[in-house]
This record gives C-alpha cells, sequence and structure tokens, in this order.
C-alpha cells in the first residue's frame, strides 16, 4: 500500500480558507471529525445530542487507503476534537500532524495493539510490509469488544476535557455503552464456546483481534493490507491448511473483492460467507452492534458451533 501524501497547496487551501481551529460547529455543538466508521460509532454514543460528529471516510469506501479532499482537511483544522487510529490511514494521520494542533485524540495508544507480526505471520513472505505500513501493529482493535469498550472509556475522558459542562453526561454515556459492549462479548464466548472447529480462514488478515479474544486461529489468505495480492504459494498453502483442517468455509469482506476467497472455497469444495470487519458500513439501517452479532451467526454456521 503506498502512503498518501496531501498536496501541500491542499494543506493550503485547507488551511487559508478555515477559522483555525474553533471548537464549535455552526449549530454550537463541539465539532468532532472522526476518521472511520467505529470511530464515528462511539463518538456518536457517547457525545450524544451535545456533539456533532462527522467521519472523514465516506459509507461504503476501503478505509485503509483513503485519501482527503481540501474540505476534509479543513474540517480536520477546524474540528474540536479529530478522533483517529495511527498508523491506519496515512492521509488522515499527515492531516491531524499539520492541522490538528493538540485536538488530536488517537486512541492507538488506549489499548494493548497486536503486533503486525503477530497477527500476520506471512505479512513478511507476501511482500506486504505490514510492519512498515501500520506502524508495526495490526489497526484492527475495534474487533475486540472488550478493547473498543476501554477506548470509548478514553474517549468519554476526552470529550470531558473539550467540554466539562458534559462530562457527566460522557461518562454515563460511555459507561452504558461498556455494558452493552460486554454483553456481545459474552454472546460471542457462549455462542463460540463449542465448534467443530477453530480455525477461521479469511480473504483479509483483519480478524486477529476476534481470534485472540473467543480462542479461534485466524488462517489469512492475504495479509492486514486488503489490497495485497496473495502469491501462488501462498494460495497453496492456504488450500492445504484449509482440507487439513475440514474447513467448509471461506470468509470474505464487504468491502474488497471475493474473487480470491472463491478461489480457495472452489479448491477446497468449500462455501464462502461474509465475515465483516466493520471498517465502515454498507447499510444504513445497520451498526457496530448489529454487525457483529452477523458476524457471529456467520462463524457459528462456518465453524459449525453447536
Amino acid at each position: 500500500m503506498m502512503r498518501r501524501v496531501l498536496p501541500a497547496v491542499l494543506l493550503l487551501t485547507a488551511l487559508t480558507g478555515c477559522g483555525g481551529g474553533s471548537a464549535n460547529g455552526d449549530d454550537g455543538k463541539l465539532s468532532v471529525v472522526t476518521a472511520f466508521y467505529p470511530l464515528q460509532f462511539i463518538s456518536e454514543r457517547i457525545g450524544g445530542d451535545v456533539v456533532s460528529v462527522s467521519t472523514l471516510t465516506k459509507p461504503g469506501a476501503e478505509p485503509h487507503d483513503v485519501e482527503l479532499t481540501a474540505s476534509q482537511v479543513g474540517q480536520v483544522a477546524d474540528a474540536g476534537l479529530i478522533v483517529y487510529l495511527s498508523g491506519f490511514q496515512p492521509a488522515v494521520d499527515e492531516a491531524v500532524e499539520q492541522n490538528g494542533g493538540d485536538r488530536g485524540f488517537d486512541v492507538a495508544g488506549t489499548v494493548r495493539q497486536l503486533t503486525a507480526a503477530e497477527a500476520d505471520a506471512h505479512a513478511e513472505e507476501e511482500g506486504g510490509h505490514a510492519e512498515e505500513e501500520h506502524g508495526g501493529n495490526d489497526p484492527h482493535v475495534w474487533l475486540d469488544p472488550e478493547r473498543l469498550a476501554t477506548i470509548a472509556g478514553e474517549l468519554a475522558a476526552r470529550l470531558g476535557k473539550a467540554d466539562p459542562e458534559h462530562a457527566a453526561d460522557f461518562t454515563a454515556r460511555a459507561a452504558t455503552l461498556r455494558t452493552e459492549l460486554t454483553a456481545l462479548d459474552g454472546e460471542f464466548k457462549t455462542g463460540l464456546a463449542n465448534c467443530a472447529r477453530r480455525e477461521l480462514v479469511t480473504s483479509h488478515t483483519a480478524f486477529a483481534y476476534l481470534a485472540d479474544r473467543y480462542d479461534l486461529t485466524q488462517i489469512g489468505i492475504t495479509g492486514i493490507d486488503p489490497e495485497t495480492e496473495p502469491s501462488p504459494q501462498r494460495l497453496a498453502e492456504v488450500a492445504a491448511e484449509a482440507k487439513e483442517h475440514g474447513t467448509t468455509t471461506i470468509f470474505f469482506e464487504t468491502l474488497v473483492s471475493s474473487k480470491v476467497a472463491e478461489t480457495i472455497a472452489r479448491e477446497v469444495g468449500a462455501q464462502t460467507a461474509v465475515l465483516d470487519p466493520i471498517e465502515g458500513l454498507t447499510d444504513d439501517s445497520a451498526d457496530y452492534l448489529s454487525v457483529m452479532r452477523a458476524n457471529l451467526t456467520a462463524l457459528k454456521l462456518g465453524l459449525e458451533c453447536s
């Protein structure tokens, strides 16, 4: 994945066209700019009706390689708080560094991240350079509900500093969200406790946190970067592992092509199913919680859990 560098003229346009970081929007609410969907979700849930939340990644867009427009860089420059995850979206990291001042809240520092090597043992051999591209870590922390609850609690504290008048409300909403996420975690633990297989064959190595949390073994066809093309050798290795474990379902994600997963499925006589990394929504009626529960249903069917 190539690093996206914001042109200097774009940054200049944003800075000269904006007021230099006013905390409130036209509606008087604290303006919170989020990098991509899971951060938008927790910001909306914790901020409630006293913050105005926007996102830099459009619905249905693949967030890894997002490029920002001048208008979006302006959003960053004018925001009261910018919620992002460093190492995941280079263009966002650069915009925050150039225009965010002390208003950036980097959630990467709130929980322990798995290293790219821990998450994707095949990254180096596949030429994905995952450690360099993602700051040495796997960014998909939100797929562990408990980690996301911790991030939400830290976000509530940061919102409270930006808007002290509503700090208690932010804390209360974060506690409510933690209760919901803990319940979701319990559903996964119960639902995945007894399965015929514990090997999770995925097209994109995005599920290391989920696998780590629920005692599954992730077998990724491609690496952390979904655009990495697997080598013929890697395809053969995954097919062999899938056959060895009696895999009946190869999982692919919503925002990238299913071609690679279908290739392996044909090779081993398996079916394919969607496992959503929740990097961006494709259904306006869904949210993080409903998509995670859809993932649980898919996993129980694909791994034959009782």
